[in-house]
């Protein structure tokens, strides 16, 4: 057996085992590169730990790290409360405002699981108390947060431009955000009106959603306007001042915990380590397949099933069944973009963008699967009293039908229409 189809195979095997267990996909993934590259290949270890993406760690490390503070020390969660307000009793419009908070929130930082797990105890608790579907809820606002994953300040949206800027790509994270955001929306509003947001529409207030009006929340403390001034400095700097996110990620948080904004330790705590482990450990693996030829032998396997003017339907559809089961940011992200430039090499496409646009989306438009971490954190906070049996099928279905309509959609607006 040859080394670029063991380097496939354990890919393959590090899915299949993060799909069926909870082991993380990035310890495993540098495991299976020590035995394949080096046990099997000959490849020197010093040759495999140099596929471990550092400035990758510290993007994802800085940005994380001051996003836990905000965590930590309930700024994130005063935000979200002074949402909630804001609708003043409006039921119809507080799975809209939960959307767009969700979407601001994640793409100022901290992505879209992080702010799925923060929003999701109050959404579906909500849901119960003033009779809003818990399937509109969970998927409304998860699709919100998903919406901003593609920030350049999020995990995915670091990793990505990361990604594409080793194949000479620069520039275009702005394209594959909009598109993001367009289909989320587009999701958004099919679930909004299929799972009960015309009711909403027509139902008049009622006594019971007098809390929503009646919301006490307290002011900002010296702490939390503190945190909310360090990541507007950060964004600031990014866009207008070249900053590092990573490096300036940690200068700002490091302040924070310097005045006492934070106990650093709680915040270390709380930052997403597996996530973080399992993004950079699957990239050692997949920078192995590349540097051995198993990455050239996964495209051929799609080019097989494709044309130049199917490829992005296929490897959409591929992109959203695997993401469905497995992680988008730790699994689809770093195996799936690598492989789109050799993919399109092999059927003659000439599109690149199209391909990574629908690879993108299609993996993050089925992320309400309650097998998909953003879908299982609604499941968890389902309200006691909703059938959470009935909550799980309704979302398995809903993620299982994203892959064949994303990948649809994907290839009508990016192949057919020719829309960026």
């Amino acid at each position: 057996m040859d080394l670029p189809l063991m380097s496939l195979i354990a890919l393959l095997i590090a899915i299949i085992v993060s799909v069926t267990t909870s082991l993380n996909i990035g310890t495993l993934a540098i495991g299976l590169a020590l035995i394949v590259g080096n046990y099997i290949g000959g490849v020197k270890i010093p040759d495999i730990i140099k596929g471990y993406p550092t400035s990758l760690f510290i993007l994802l490390a800085g940005t994380t790290y001051l996003f836990a503070i905000a965590q930590t020390n309930g700024t994130l969660e005063k935000v979200t409360k002074y949402a909630i307000k804001a609708v003043r009793g409006n039921v119809a419009m507080l799975p809209v405002v939960l959307f767009f908070l969700a979407f601001g929130l994640s793409a100022m930082g901290p992505g879209q699981i992080t702010i799925s797990a923060l929003l999701a105890p109050p959404a579906m608790l909500l849901a119960g108390e003033v009779g809003i579907s818990p399937l509109l809820m969970a998927l409304v606002v998860g699709n919100g947060a998903q919406a901003g994953a593609m920030s350049p300040l999020a995990p995915p949206g670091i990793i990505t431009a990361s990604m594409l800027g080793k194949i000479g790509l620069t520039d275009v994270g702005m394209v594959l955000w909009m598109n993001m955001l367009i289909t989320h929306v587009a999701v958004s509003i099919l679930a909004y009106f299929l799972f009960g947001g015309i009711k909403l529409l027509r139902t008049k207030d009622t006594g019971q959603r007098e809390s929503l009006r009646s919301l006490q929340v307290e002011p900002f403390n010296r702490a939390q306007i503190f945190t909310i001034i360090g990541v507007f400095v950060l964004i600031i700097g990014a866009v207008f001042f070249k900053l590092d996110i990573g490096m300036g990620g940690f200068m700002i948080g490091a302040l924070l915990s310097l005045f006492r904004c934070v106990d650093e330790g709680k915040a270390i705590k709380a930052m997403p380590w597996g996530t973080i482990l399992m993004v950079t450990g699957v990239t050692v693996l997949v920078q192995l397949m590349s540097t051995v030829g198993g990455m050239d032998l996964f495209a051929a396997l799609i080019a097989k099933m494709s044309t130049a003017y199917t490829v992005t339907l296929v490897a959409g559809f591929w992109s959203g069944l695997v993401s469905a089961y497995a992680s988008t940011t730790g699994v689809i992200l770093p195996a799936f973009l690598p492989m789109a430039k050799p993919l399109l090499q092999q059927v003659g496409g000439t599109d690149l963008m199209a391909l990574l646009s629908s690879i993108i989306v299609c993996g993050f438009v089925v992320d309400l699967s309650p097998l998909s971490t953003t879908g299982a954190v609604f499941i968890a906070n389902c309200p006691p009293k909703e059938d959470k049996t009935k909550l799980f099928r309704n979302m398995l279905i809903w993620g299982l039908s994203m892959s064949v309509v994303g990948a649809v959609v994907c290839w009508l607006a990016f192949t057919v229409l020719g829309l960026p």
